[in-house]
């Protein structure tokens, strides 16, 4: 039950990390060195701060090839952050996609977990 509180953190960090990019994309639209410009890449900035202390403490408590496996799902957190504020279409492809990933992720996730209980 403890590993399940990392791993829900571990994709709470991975969606503020993809946030960040939001943040980035927003402050592009502004001019620059406004206020708003300055603001969202501040944002940006803090989302990469609180992604990388909570990257590092996640690490420690979970498997490292778990963790890594699971950066993929910054993608699929691109496609939906892309459609809910940018409007941004999402094709089949994209779908297939990320179900693709997150397949993978979890194949991946069951049979690190399998060859821990074979050790």
């Amino acid at each position: 039950m403890k590993q399940a509180k990392w791993f829900l953190l571990l994709h709470l960090i991975l969606g503020i990390y993809a946030t960040s990019s939001v943040c980035s994309k927003l402050a592009a639209r502004q001019p620059f060195l406004s206020v708003a410009f300055i603001g969202l890449y501040g944002t940006m900035l803090l989302a990469l701060v609180v992604y990388a202390f909570g990257w590092q403490q996640v690490i420690k408590h979970l498997p490292l090839t778990t963790a890594y496996a699971n950066k993929a799902v910054t993608v699929v957190w691109g496609i939906l952050l892309g459609f809910l504020i940018f409007g941004e279409s999402v094709t089949p492809r994209q779908v297939v996609g990320a179900l693709i990933i997150i397949v993978g992720i979890v194949l991946f996730v069951r049979a690190d977990h399998e060859g821990e209980d074979d050790q």
